[in-house]
């Protein structure tokens, strides 16, 4: 590692390309806000109202948060590349690094004709006539195109991108307080008028009485977590900064304000502005099919701005599909590498562009097609109840290999106070994050089985995943691995430490009150990593093919490197 820090501060291909790059933000913050936000709460405020949606996204916010200080405490403690994938490996065993490798793979690739499906139904706010298979290859072309060129045009595109999300959803909820008040065109101050009318909770599917509110907040549950899942590489990043004993609990901290602000206050404001029986809610029907947000400014009144709130909202969904072919791409690509996936998938071009894995993974966008006839909002309920399983079962390994993380520091004499950063909260949180990721995992599709509802595509996509996880878990290691759990007192809490802290550097302060504010919304100097380091090895990748620097990069840098977070004042 230190060879090739040295070399790379010699080498001109990675330094000239890495200064064409601009600042953009990584898909921790573009999880946070997403078509999960934007589109993905019609439904639930459809099912659960608005009380219901706002306490479905706390309580997942709440288990989002015990899944950070969970991996915020490992990773600030022992700051190793790779994150939550090699704690698995050092704490548990391999097996369960192979399943949460895959798994996160599974997770990325199938995010990618989710995308895509809601990328079609936020243009039919504009156009129902023209069949949805035209606007998904027109996406679905133009993201393939921003990945078969290379890694500066996707920072490119990704800069803009997040940039208009980031803005996009700070305007909507300062609008959304300006409407309720009455301070749109119609004058009409709406408060809380649609909690009392149709009511602060909906019974689920026409059931009456306690039941029927239940099922209908449950039903939010697993939307909920959809729009969640990805927000803990945000915390996976923070533990590559040069100083985790300072930076992690501000990176904790500002991460869950965000929670606060863009999930429990977006949630608020749609619950206020949008009753929840509009049927344009009603993601199921073709042609009814909005964003809330969008639903509630045009019941304003206000011309004109839908339409433009719209083609933000439609850039957040191309943007998150350009992402998610990426790392899905340099995911199975570094599992090539490492020998967890076939060798094929390890080709690169002159360029060093993955290409098999880049067109083995675009195979999947083709999922999307299924709008076609089934409609995009119901295929992309299907692939969000998929993609939010996985991603539970991913916190749910986070969860696990903490509490095998506690039990070696215990095992070895090593005080938790002794740690740069120990929540309070532990082994509590941790907990928490494992039974409650598999109690919404295993209930995720309980309605199916209440008589009269059941539903074989509700089934199958909520509990495909589930069982995907334990297939790959114990098959890896009954048939591959053939090891058993790392006993605590064999865990390695050393190795590493001292090569990634020769390769991180704190980044600059803002130098004024709007740089600092920016800095504070997208991520801020807590989340600095090594990227001059990481970039520069990925452009050589590029440009000189070499599977040395491809095979540092994935296995040392992948899951934090497929994240890209670009910084226009990194250090020079």
């Amino acid at each position: 590692m230190n060879a090739s820090s040295e070399q790379k501060s010699s080498d001109p291909i990675g330094k000239k390309n890495h200064d064409d790059i601009e600042s953009a933000l990584g898909p921790g913050l573009q999880r946070v806000i997403g078509t999960g936000l934007f589109l993905g709460t019609a439904g639930p405020l459809r099912n659960g109202g608005p009380i219901g949606l706002m306490l479905g996204y706390m309580v997942v916010g709440s288990i989002c948060y015990s899944v950070m200080i969970s991996v915020g405490e490992m990773i600030a403690f022992l700051p190793i590349s790779g994150g939550f994938i090699k704690f698995a490996e050092r704490f548990v065993d391999p097996s369960l690094s192979f399943a949460m490798g895959w798994n996160y793979w599974y997770n990325w690739v199938i995010l990618l004709p989710t995308e895509l499906s809601a990328a079609s139904v936020l243009i039919n706010f504009w156009n129902k006539s023209v069949n949805d298979a035209v606007w998904i290859t027109i996406f679905f072309i133009v993201v393939i195109a921003i990945n078969l060129m290379g890694a500066g045009i996707y920072g490119e595109c990704e800069f803009v991108f997040s940039s208009v999300k980031v803005l996009t959803i700070t305007g909507l909820i300062i609008l959304g307080i300006v409407l309720d008040l009455g301070g749109g065109p119609n004058h009409d101050r709406i408060g809380f008028r649609y909690w009392k009318n149709p009511g602060p909770f909906v019974q689920f599917e026409g059931i009456a009485g306690a039941t029927g509110r239940f099922l209908g907040w449950w039903a939010v549950m697993t939307q909920a977590a959809f729009s969640f899942i990805g927000t803990e590489v945000v915390a996976v990043a923070a533990g590559e900064a040069k100083n985790p004993k300072k930076t992690l609990p501000k990176a904790i901290k500002r991460v869950y304000v965000r929670i606060l602000i863009f999930y429990i206050g977006g949630t608020t404001i749609i619950g206020l502005l949008v009753p929840s029986n509009d049927p344009s809610l009603n993601l199921l029907v073709k042609d009814a099919a909005a964003s809330p947000f969008v639903i509630a400014i045009s019941r304003a009144g206000i011309k004109g701005l839908p339409s433009l709130i719209n083609a933000c909202l439609l850039t957040s969904a191309w943007s998150a599909a350009s992402s998610d072919l990426y790392i899905s791409s340099r995911a199975i690509y570094a599992m090539a590498i490492s020998g967890n996936a076939p060798r094929i998938f390890a080709y690169t071009t002159k360029r060093g562009l993955p290409l098999v894995a880049v067109a083995f993974c675009s195979v999947f966008g083709c999922l999307a097609y299924m709008g076609i006839t089934q409609g995009s909002g119901r295929v992309f309920g299907w692939f969000a109840n998929m993609t939010a399983v996985a991603g539970l079962m991913t916190w749910f390994g986070i969860g696990f290999t903490y509490l095998r993380f506690y039990a070696g520091l215990q095992a070895q004499g090593i005080s938790r106070k002794s740690l740069p950063y120990a929540s309070p909260l532990q082994p509590f949180a941790a907990w928490y994050t494992v039974i409650t990721t598999l109690v919404i995992c295993f209930f995720s599709g309980v309605t199916v089985f209440i008589k009269g509802h059941w539903a074989q595509d509700i089934f199958i996509t909520n509990y495909l995943p589930l069982a995907l996880f334990p297939v790959m878990y114990f098959g890896s290691r009954f048939f591959y691995y053939k090891k058993g759990l790392v006993s605590p007192k064999d865990m390695d809490f050393i190795t590493g430490l001292d090569e990634i802290e020769a390769i991180t550097y704190d980044e600059p302060p803002p130098n004024s009150f709007a740089e600092r504010l920016w800095s504070w919304l997208v991520s801020g100097n807590v989340y600095a990593v090594d990227l001059d380091y990481h970039l520069d090895l990925l452009f050589r990748c590029e440009q000189l093919n070499s599977h040395h620097y491809w095979s540092e990069l994935c296995n040392e840098s992948f899951f934090h490197v497929s994240c890209l977070k670009f910084y226009s004042n990194r250090p020079k």
